[in-house]
């Protein structure tokens, strides 16, 4: 058990060196989409929220997501890890009624993108599934984007199925090999020469 067992707080803006001016970013969508390669697994083996498709988390869903679990959970029994930083890439838009052009817009918040896959905290400790898969479904719909809550034997669950339909599927053109090798195209235009 670790000494602070609730989630920390997290920084609305990231904390540069005063002689750096905040920089502007573009919108980068690659980090939002396809599946989460590397933390899509429960660190320590027992509950969490994990998102199901891609999408952007702000400051408020955090403070949000800190708040209710610290009022939910049983802070001598469980504790809570938060397994996404902080918020720390920025969203610029033009203030409102402004016309065209003037170039790009001051930075308005900062988000954290999300894949899916991704697990978006953990929740661990001497406790049932039973006991927290309530709040953090409830917390889970919540999200800016689908989420769910996850125990560790519903991960090997769904990580089994995955192999078996990979093992059971016949076909041997899988989309990626499709879209890889630009047959997307030539299907459709058999098509319309029959």
């Amino acid at each position: 058990m670790p000494e602070r067992p609730k989630l920390k707080f997290v920084e609305k803006v990231p904390q540069l060196p005063p002689s750096i001016r905040p920089p502007k970013m573009q919108k980068r969508l690659n980090l939002m989409r396809g599946p989460e390669p590397v933390h899509n697994t429960l660190l320590h083996r027992q509950y969490g929220i994990m998102a199901l498709s891609g999408g952007r988390l702000k400051y408020n869903h955090m403070e949000m997501l800190r708040l209710a679990i610290g009022r939910k959970m049983d802070v001598n029994r469980m504790f809570t890890v938060w397994r996404v930083d902080s918020p720390w890439q920025p969203v610029t838009r033009k203030g409102q009624g402004q016309r065209m052009g003037g170039g790009k817009g001051a930075i308005d918040h900062y988000v954290t993108p999300v894949k899916a896959g991704r697990i978006i905290l953990e929740l661990a400790g001497k406790c049932e599934f039973i006991e927290v898969k309530d709040f953090l479904e409830e917390l889970a719909k919540k999200m800016p984007f689908k989420a769910m809550a996850v125990s560790q034997e519903i991960l090997d669950k769904m990580k089994r199925k995955e192999e078996q339909n990979e093992k059971n599927n016949l076909n041997n053109y899988t989309m990626k090999y499709l879209i890889q090798n630009n047959m997307g195209v030539a299907i459709d235009g058999y098509h319309h020469m029959i």
